[in-house]
């Protein structure tokens, strides 16, 4: 709060030392250290708490221009320690490696390789500028393939009635070309902490597409769960839409820490009917569940109305099953669990998905 830089030096030299777990030699990048270290840290709540110190004191109101720009204050000095924090990763590795070693992996990735969860503020603008271009890109690639692939069968009275141009030779025959069934979306998303820029991303992304999707409806949820279909259908702005989503979705049941066991059980009993066999359901988040009851019967019971269940997280593989993950329990009633860090993988998986 005070803003010392002397302190806030000796405190990121404190955090990786207790949080970031590095061994001298491993073949391990620096952004798996940031991330370890971050998420014991939990910006996010440290914000929240921030905020919270500030207006109880009176110093701001909240709702007001006052507080947002307080807000945005102490976003900066996180952002601020979160660099002290990469800078001191970076002095480690480089003490244990190499400067050389070291530049190898330093190298700035393209927007669409950026990893969700750790990217900074001027990486996450890459990212929303990328976003359109590639969806754009995809549907026009996606509707190629539909041209080509759905050619249908012969059309015998088109293809007679279009020979008498011809002299009656069949010279071009004529195909009936099915209507490609388009599937159905469900996406429910954890947005909690470290996985809610993950969750942005890809509802941006899924909604960008939407064109290619019969219906796109979608739920978000920390410990409670709220549909959010409405704030997309009352906006032609999606980055408008995902604004609403984050300050107005009711998504807190008790403490607000993420419990996907009660989410998935609250989503089962008010929807379930409305899943068809047209329906996939779209699961984001790390199913870091925080030792709560996973009740992951509920995606079963999802997969046998629905026509699929993916389960999609933007954790690196090797994280998946430790401290609190349970995302092999959700798993195994799921036609798929996909890593999904980058919007260059997310691409792959939407592509996958309208093709399937």
């Amino acid at each position: 709060m005070a803003m010392d830089r002397d302190e806030l030096r000796r405190l990121a030299g404190m955090a990786v030392s207790q949080f970031a777990g590095m061994e001298p030699g491993r073949p391990v990048g620096g952004t798996y250290y940031l991330y370890r270290t971050l998420r014991q840290l939990d910006v996010d709540g440290l914000l929240a708490r921030m905020m919270q110190q500030a207006r109880d004191s009176g110093a701001v109101v909240e709702g007001t221009l006052e507080d947002r720009l307080q807000e945005e204050d102490y976003q900066a000095r996180l952002q601020e320690l979160r660099q002290l924090v990469e800078s001191e990763i970076r002095r480690r590795l480089v003490a244990d490696r190499g400067a050389e070693a070291m530049a190898r992996t330093l190298r700035k990735p393209l927007p669409e390789d950026v990893d969700f969860m750790h990217a900074s503020r001027e990486e996450m603008q890459a990212l929303q500028r990328a976003i359109y271009p590639l969806t754009r890109a995809l549907a026009a690639r996606l509707a190629h393939r539909r041209r080509r692939r759905n050619r249908g069968h012969l059309d015998f009275r088109s293809t007679v009635r279009h020979s008498l141009s011809y002299g009656g030779v069949p010279a071009e025959p004529k195909f009936r070309h099915p209507r490609p069934s388009k599937p159905e979306i469900m996406v429910v998303a954890d947005i909690s902490g470290s996985v809610a820029s993950f969750a942005r991303f890809t509802l941006q992304f899924v909604y960008a597409m939407a064109s290619q999707f019969s219906k796109v409806r979608s739920w978000v949820f920390i410990d409670g769960i709220d549909e959010v279909t409405r704030f997309f259908q009352e906006s032609d702005d999606i980055t408008e839409a995902i604004h609403r989503v984050n300050t107005e979705a009711d998504v807190v049941w008790v403490d607000g820490h993420s419990d996907y066991g009660h989410a998935l059980e609250v989503f089962h009993e008010r929807h379930l009917r409305e899943v068809t066999p047209k329906t996939s359901v779209i699961v984001l988040g790390d199913a870091r569940n925080n030792y709560h009851a996973s009740q992951s019967w509920v995606l079963k019971e999802l997969g046998k109305r629905g026509r699929h269940v993916f389960w999609l997280n933007p954790e690196p593989r090797s994280y998946w099953d430790t401290g609190d993950s349970i995302v092999s329990e959700y798993g195994v009633n799921c036609d798929g669990v996909y890593e999904c860090r980058n919007l260059r993988q997310l691409e792959r998986f939407v592509a996958a998905v309208i093709e399937h």
